[in-house]
């Protein structure tokens, strides 16, 4: 059935699972349609049987009965008319689902069988017809479904009013009224987004694009095919001429133009309209002028040229702005192909193409590169408007001044290259300044996320100068290009000017009788004016064309890549009885890298449980890699037989509900869900999340522990109920006893999963007896199979490794273990403490309810910052019922809830302004304030000069001292290029200086910052601050502050300029005056707010993205593609839905804004002509010409006001987190400790207590305890007794609530953090690497010699890996140390502690994700070198700390035991219950 309509037949979350069911489309368009069919079809033969026996003589014809014929046949036409639109749709290419054809066919057929029926029943006397009755009541109550689903689809959408506005109000925008009178009133929310027009939708223009694509794909490979026949036939001529055939590539660009071509023929017919009508209004000027000069001219002249300028600019501005609707519209749906295409490219890319781009890479691709192309739309045009504009204004301007106007086109002309020189070389800039910004960003982000490591050990100064460093090359950058804006803001602005110099002061010189008057002078200015607009955009045309055609050939390399060969795994046959061959399989990563498997040869019986063991690095991840068909096989076959469930070593967690994380796209069975929670024992953990299943999970499971996460995505296995569990490494982010719990339940031979097929790699040992059969690999090959007896008397190197590692562990030990864990409220208690043993970042804090509360609020802080705009609060889900509410209102009033982002609202304060100025300088301030006003009016004098000069001409009608008149033209032009100059060179050194300014008070501040900051602000909210907000005012704010005077003072000066010459015209400037500020206020209250949703709805966009990236490999073994690229197209359309009405918002203002710069003329001309006796042409000219300007200034103006609102907000940002308080300074001058301190290392706590954060209550209370030097001392205690908060107490990450911490005797409060941290050394839990060179990851301030870094390595057991990578110790680490295992970074953590060799030692010990040998290494390492160390370990596995000299056992904050281990095991109190659950006692 689902092949029939293309879509699901049956969705119970649409039917059942759902307080409002409805049924899905395919199940209306089939089986409701086609029950009154079959109902009449089957009654048919028995009812025609009955009439033929049965004849009562024939009834007249009555209108009733002609009226239910008419009817009929009525209902007939309309099933055909219906089969004819699916025909018409296959003719236009849309390809309707084959129902479409079916459902109409038959209902139709039915129909016309119905009004048959009527006639033959007439016929045969039947009065009344219980058959038909009942089939037109089958008919009316099938339809009620239908026609209710339609109702509702009306009444949810909230269809966009341009679909239905008339004429007048499309060509006004009139239709977007409503919503700017509605954004004025209060703040828009996404339910007054109007829904997309049908042809928006990402679904229909995706699939457009992607047949586009695929059609040429298709064609390339045939050329392909035939070139490669070709060239076997030729091959012989080919050797002899050395030729090459270049493979043909297909063209993305041609997919572009075959999908979007007809828009852009649509808005060139606008275009061209646009263009011939801008050059009509300088002809009507120079009528005017002609008309002022003419006394004796009847005035109705003069009415009727000011009314046909002001209907000219009318009908221009309406044009230009059909054609800007048009243009942006099919730019957004360039954008949304584009990201569409790439988003199901990215579902099927090989991991080897994966690997050339990281995700970030290919996240770019959709956010940036797609973006460009919607950035190109406007300007896409000018490539044959441009030269259409410039040969126009020639053409007229030779008409007016003759050859003269060569001279001004020979300077404009030799001005392209100087623009174009300076746009190559600001690029140039920018993509040098982008690098740096990515790398300081880079830098920050790994900053942020490993802070806790930079002060535990003392290291923020190295990371400081880092950044720094990389910000003052980011700054110098930022000068020239600024340097670069100021010339070429100084061409943009003197160019008409030293233009009409030129060509005027040629005009005078070449001949005597050439008189300049008024109409020449006047007329060429303004057709100077508009040939400035072209030439301008030029070099931004070019630059933009550049970036995009990178964009495109990278886009297109990308879309090229290799895809995954969905055959490489054999789905349908595979041999009787079996659920897994593998044979003779060979299996890369990537094309050019050696196999990572080979040879290999597996069968897995149906049913059974096999784990997969081996060493660290041996292949087992990639041998489940291979199963999915995730790796590229070189040979060999693989089988895999039934659906696939896969559990990742990674556990991939989306953002959104536990529950949805669990269904993963499948309906709710509440049965078998409880099951799945139970058995990965996720019971407990909903009991303290604050929203139960319904709570938000952020990203990446932000808010989960490490087993939490596992769980969770073993839950989603476990509840897919597939044949074939795949399941890589599932315990090892777990708990000892959480572990067992799950393979007892889930795994093993008695769990949920028994009888099912599973693969489980494993380093568990414990669990090995109860497999079916064990496969080993080493070196990427299968060294041996079989069962666990069988493998141990084989001695080979399997039970080498078990001998290492589980010398005592005997199968009574086991028993005993089954035994314990029968006790079920045990088990509870075990269970809870799981869920929070792996919080890696806050162990320990606070008690456990505050705990997870906290990390909730902190993920809902996350989901708030992912879209901020200029803030205001994101919209969220619910968390479900009221109790819940309360829950988290309780949680808020506990203490325990992250600050939510400030957002303002409304307009900005004066203040942030203020801030600005004073980062830019009082003095750079003052200059600016000054330098504007001073070259607008030398600006007026110039042109006021002109004008005295062309009425000289009239009087006299010949030229008098022309070179006086010349020299001071040029005078006054030239003063006002150097005060533009000027102006524009102080405001780009001033801004330079306040983006240095604010950045650094910033990153100091931030680096300053207390660890309980960054616990409770999400790591992206103040990573934007660094990127986005240092981005706004690094490069935005100046050239918005540069244009916004420009065009205020533009606008000022045309107002006096007008006044002066007609002061009547003071009158109408008040209303326009009014009418435009109001135009503005309505505008900018409506934009802002749809720009913030815009921008809260993308970053989803490109989050679900990333998500998808990363979960490619989930995703595609659950078989959930489609659902995900649905998904992906619901998001992009969200995003849509409030760029649609942004665009619209500004195509309505600048009809409006225009309008008012119309009436400018209009009224400028018509007081020309009313007042014309008292006016000479020269004043007319001049008045008249300005006014021509003045619509693009106005529009400018408010585009600018609106920039500089939301962008000065950046400022604000920046400045609330430069103010937060910092902790204890990092070096006290007076009070320093003495050289060699600590020489005993002893550390002692008197009465001392400590909280997590004022107002919550105490983790460690009236802690006394002395440890002696180089006595080795463990801490044990459950989950939340204080464990961590008591080392990071020694540190001072917390400081004292009371008491004091003394280490040989000092008081550690008195000195700096920098002394004290510098002189004790941690190995912190989870390690954490930074992506420099392994070098700096162990030696950021060059402390140490290279033998000194040589023999750190070789005591922790890296020397082997190191020497062997061709870079030495300056072997690159990745982002996270993302290329080493874990159990690496885990000894890089210990040799940098062997470099510091201090008196103390704190050890954290990491949980799991370690193999045991790292384990031991690290642990005898510690025995030997540290010998003489005092050394406190946090234990989780008590066999570490059995041969310490004491113990100390925490409880609730307290010290509840602290003796030797032997001492305490024979006291039989809480430390020997533990070793007794660990089998230690």
């Amino acid at each position: 059935m689902d092949a029939l309509c293309g879509s699901k037949f049956w969705d119970s979350n649409l039917s059942v699972h759902t307080d409002n069911p409805d049924l899905t489309p395919c199940f209306q368009n089939s089986l409701l349609a086609w029950v009154p069919c079959i109902y009449l079809w089957a009654a048919l033969p028995c009812y025609l049987f009955y009439l033929q026996r049965h004849n009562r003589g024939y009834i007249v014809l009555s209108h009733l009965s002609r009226l239910k014929t008419a009817l009929g046949v009525l209902l007939w036409c309309v099933s055909w008319a219906e089969l004819f639109y699916s025909f018409h749709g296959l003719v236009h290419g849309w390809a309707p689902a084959p129902i479409s054809f079916v459902t109409p066919l038959l209902v139709g057929v039915t129909m016309l069988l119905a009004t048959l029926l009527i006639q033959y029943e007439r016929l045969r006397g039947v009065q009344s017809s219980g058959v038909l009755i009942i089939f037109w009541f089958l008919c009316v109550v099938c339809a009620i479904v239908p026609f209710r689903s339609k109702i509702l689809a009306a009444t949810a959408k909230n269809p966009c009013p341009e679909v239905s506005a008339g004429f007048l109000s499309r060509l006004s925008f009139w239709w977007f009224t409503k919503m700017a009178i509605l954004g004025y009133r209060r703040p828009l929310e996404e339910q007054d987004l109007w829904s997309l027009k049908e042809d928006d939708c990402s679904q229909k223009v995706v699939n457009r694009l992607l047949e586009a694509w695929k059609k040429l794909q298709k064609q390339a490979v045939g050329h392909e095919a035939a070139a490669a026949s070709g060239k076997k036939a030729s091959g012989e001529d080919e050797v002899l001429l050395g030729g090459q055939p270049r493979s043909q590539q297909p063209s993305f660009l041609w997919a572009l133009l075959a999908t979007f071509g007809p828009s852009i023929l649509i808005s060139m017919c606008f275009k061209v309209v646009q263009d011939l009508l801008s050059f009509i209004n300088p002809q009507l000027l120079s009528i005017l002028i002609r008309f002022i000069s003419n006394p004796t001219a009847p005035t109705w002249w003069g009415f009727l040229v000011a009314g046909l300028m002001f209907l000219c600019s009318m009908a221009q501005t309406l044009v230009l702005h059909q054609y800007f609707h048009c243009i942006f519209e099919m730019a957004l749906r360039l954008r949304t192909a584009i990201t569409g295409v790439i988003y199901r490219k990215a579902l099927v890319i090989t991991n080897s193409a994966k690997r050339e781009s990281t995700v970030g890479e290919i996240v770019n691709l959709m956010s940036v590169d797609a973006q460009r192309f919607m950035d190109l739309a406007p300007f896409l045009n000018l490539v044959w408007s441009a030269p259409l504009q410039i040969i126009l204004a020639i053409y007229f301007l030779w008409q007016n001044l003759g050859p003269s106007i060569l001279a001004g086109v020979a300077f404009m002309v030799l001005l392209i290259p100087l623009n174009g020189a300076v746009a190559v070389k600001m690029r140039a800039f920018q993509v040098e300044q982008m690098k740096f910004k990515d790398s300081r960003i880079k830098l920050m982000s790994e900053i942020l996320g490993g802070i806790k490591v930079l002060k535990l050990y003392a290291w923020e100064p190295s990371f400081l100068e880092k950044v720094e460093g990389i910000r003052e090359d980011e700054l110098r950058l930022l000068r020239k290009s600024a340097y670069l804006q100021a010339i070429s803001t100084f061409t943009w602005v003197c160019t008409p000017f030293l233009v009409t110099l030129t060509t005027l002061g040629v005009y005078v010189s070449v001949d005597q009788n050439n008189v300049l008057d008024a109409e020449k002078a006047f007329v060429s200015v303004s057709l100077f004016n508009l040939l400035k607009i072209p030439l301008n955009m030029l070099p931004q045309l070019i630059s933009n064309l550049i970036q995009t055609s990178v964009s495109l050939k990278r886009i297109q390399h990308f879309l090229s890549q290799d895809e995954l060969d969905l055959q490489c795994v054999e789905r349908k046959t595979i041999t009787p009885g079996y659920a897994v061959t593998i044979d003779n399989g060979t299996f890369t990563w990537a094309p050019d890298l050696p196999p990572t498997l080979h040879s290999l040869d597996i069968q897995v019986p149906k049913g059974a449980l096999v784990a997969v063991v081996g060493p660290v690095g041996c292949g087992k991840s990639s041998l489940v890699s291979a199963l999915l068909g995730e790796m590229e096989k070189l040979e060999g076959t693989v089988c895999v037989k039934g659906s696939v469930a896969y559990v990742p070593q990674g556990a991939w967690i989306q953002n959104c509900t536990l529950q949805e994380n669990i269904l993963f796209g499948q309906a709710l069975d509440p049965k078998r869900y409880q099951q799945a929670l139970k058995t990965c024992a996720l019971l407990a953990d909903l009991e303290m999340l604050p929203g139960g299943d319904q709570t938000e999970i952020g990203e990446k499971g932000i808010n989960l522990s490490g087993g939490q996460r596992q769980r969770v995505s073993l839950a989603r296995a476990v509840y897919s109920e597939a044949d074939l569990f795949l399941l890589d490494d599932p315990l090892s982010a777990v708990d000892s006893h959480v572990a067992k719990h799950i393979f007892d339940q889930v795994i093993g031979p008695e769990g949920v999963l028994a009888g099912k097929t599973r693969v489980l790699v494993t380093h568990s040992i414990s669990f090995l007896p109860q497999m079916d059969f064990i496969i080993v690999l080493a070196d990427g090959q299968v060294s041996e199979v079989g069962s666990y007896p069988a493998l141990l008397q084989r001695n080979g190197s399997f039970a080498n490794f078990l001998s290492n590692y589980a010398p005592d562990e005997n199968e009574e030990n086991m028993k005993d273990n089954r035994t314990a864990l029968e006790d079920v409220e045990d088990q509870e208690v075990m269970l809870i403490e799981d869920t929070l043993s792996n919080h890696t970042d806050l162990t320990d804090n606070e008690p456990v309810m505050y705990e997870v509360q906290k990390q909730f609020m902190r993920q809902l802080s996350v989901m708030s910052s992912e879209g901020e705009g200029q803030g205001w609060p994101v919209p969220r889900r619910c968390l479900g019922s009221a109790g819940k509410e309360v829950h988290t209102a309780e949680a808020k009033a506990s203490g325990a809830l992250i600050q939510e982002e400030k957002a303002e609202m409304g307009t900005v304060k004066l203040s942030v302004f203020w801030d600005y100025a004073k980062a830019m300088g009082l003095y750079s301030t003052v200059a600016i304030c000054l330098l504007y006003p001073g070259q607008s009016a030398a600006s007026i004098g110039a042109n006021v000069w002109l004008s005295a000069w062309t009425n000289e001409a009239m009087m006299e009608s010949q030229q008098n001292n022309t070179s006086m008149r010349l020299g001071v033209y040029a005078a006054l032009g030239i003063l006002q290029g150097l005060l533009v100059m000027l102006s524009a060179i102080t405001l780009t050194v001033g801004s330079v200086q306040a983006a240095r300014f604010l950045h650094q008070a910033l990153l100091h501040n931030k680096m300053r910052s207390p660890q309980s900051f960054f616990d409770t602000t999400p790591s992206g909210r103040i990573l934007n601050r660094f990127s986005k907000d240092i981005y706004v005012i690094d490069e935005v704010l100046a050239p918005t502050i540069l244009m916004l005077l420009n065009s205020f003072y533009n606008s000022v000066a045309t107002l006096v300029v007008i006044v002066a010459s007609t002061p009547l015209f003071t009158v109408v400037a008040l209303p326009l005056a009014v009418f435009y500020v109001l135009v503005q206020r309505f505008y900018v209250a409506t934009s802002r707010q749809l720009k913030r949703l815009e921008s809260i709805s993308r970053s989803p966009i490109y989050s679900h993205f990333s998500e998808t990236v990363t979960g490619s490999s989930v995703i595609r073994a659950y078989g959930r593609s489609q659902d995900f690229k649905a998904i992906s197209d619901a998001k992009v359309d969200a995003n849509q839905r409030s760029c649609y009405p942004y665009i619209a918002s500004n195509r309505w203002l600048g009809i409006r804004v225009e309008f008012v710069g119309n009436c400018v003329v209009l009224f400028a001309a018509l007081f020309a002509v009313i007042g014309r006796n008292s006016l000479s042409p020269g004043l007319v000219g001049l008045s008249v010409s300005y006014a021509l300007q003045i619509t693009l200034t106005l529009n400018w103006m408010i585009r600018m006001m609106s920039d500089l609102e939301s962008n000065i907000v950046a400022v604000e940002r920046v400045k609330e987190y430069s103010k937060t308080e910092t902790e204890a300074p990092w070096v006290v001058e007076g009070s320093r400790p003495p050289a060699g301190w600590p020489l005993q290392g002893e550390v002692e706590f008197r009465n001392y207590s400590v909280r997590y954060r004022p107002g919550l209550e105490l983790v460690l209370k009236k802690l006394s305890l002395h440890v002696h030097g180089g006595e080795k001392v463990g801490i044990v205690g459950r989950t939340g007794a204080g464990k961590s908060s008591m080392t990071l107490c020694l540190f001072r990450i917390l400081e004292a609530a009371e008491g004091e911490i003394r280490i040989d005797g000092l008081n550690v409060a008195d000195i700096g953090l920098h002394d004290l941290r510098s002189q004790l050394t941690i190995i912190p839990q989870d390690p954490i690497l930074f992506s420099a060179s392994l070098r700096m990851n162990l030696d950021p301030f060059g402390y140490y010699s290279e033998e000194d870094l040589w023999r750190a390595l070789e005591l922790s057991h890296l020397h082997t890996f190191v020497s062997s990578q061709p870079a030495g110790l300056d072997f690159q680490c990745s982002e996270g140390g993302e290329n080493l295992s874990v159990g690496q970074r885990q000894l890089v953590c210990l040799a940098r502690a062997l470099l510091r060799k201090s008196r103390i030692l704190v050890l954290d010990e990491a949980t799991a994700a370690i193999d045991l040998e790292t384990d031991d290494f690290i642990q005898a390492t510690i025995r030997t070198q540290f010998e003489s160390c005092t050394v406190l370990t946090i234990a989780h596995r008590l066999n570490t700390i059995m041969d310490y000299t004491r113990v100390l056992v925490l409880d609730k904050g307290m010290i509840a035991e602290f003796d030797s281990p032997a001492n305490l095991i024979a006291a039989r109190g809480i430390f020997y219950g533990m070793a007794r659950d660990a089998g230690l006692a």
